[in-house]
């Protein structure tokens, strides 16, 4: 059992994994995801900065949401992050539809599939002849 002090309130909960934030905290985070989101949706032109003092959640959660892809913004945005690969604007993500191209196709590269083994004939003729174990 892993009892942990809640990152926001300080109450002892039991965590089990993702943010360390006791359930309590997690709802209100939560709700202040939706409201960000409703936000965005209704305003699809504004800023990080406006989102951010709109709905009073710091820009660094914003930034998490959008990098986790639980946010996504128009090209017409005025958001948007920079590819962490080649440095190319996205609006959600981590990176750009070509690097995750290419990092999918050099894992794919890595893997190569073993050729099943063929079974080997038998050699001469004393293979395939009756053989009697002495008792």
């Amino acid at each position: 059992m892993d009892v942990r002090n809640c990152k926001e309130c300080g109450a002892m909960f039991n965590y089990v994994s993702g943010l360390p934030l006791c359930p309590n905290c997690m709802k209100k985070m939560e709700e202040k995801f939706s409201e960000v989101k409703a936000y965005v949706y209704d305003n699809p032109k504004c800023g990080i900065r406006e989102v951010s003092e709109a709905n009073e959640v710091p820009v660094p959660i914003i930034k998490k949401w959008i990098r986790d892809e639980r946010l996504s913004f128009s090209p017409d945005s005025a958001i948007g992050l920079e590819c962490e690969s080649c440095g190319k604007t996205i609006y959600t993500g981590r990176y750009c539809d070509v690097c995750k191209s290419r990092m999918t196709h050099r894992l794919e590269g890595a893997y190569q599939k073993q050729e099943p083994k063929k079974p080997s004939k038998p050699k001469g003729d004393n293979q395939n002849k009756m053989r009697f174990l002495n008792s």
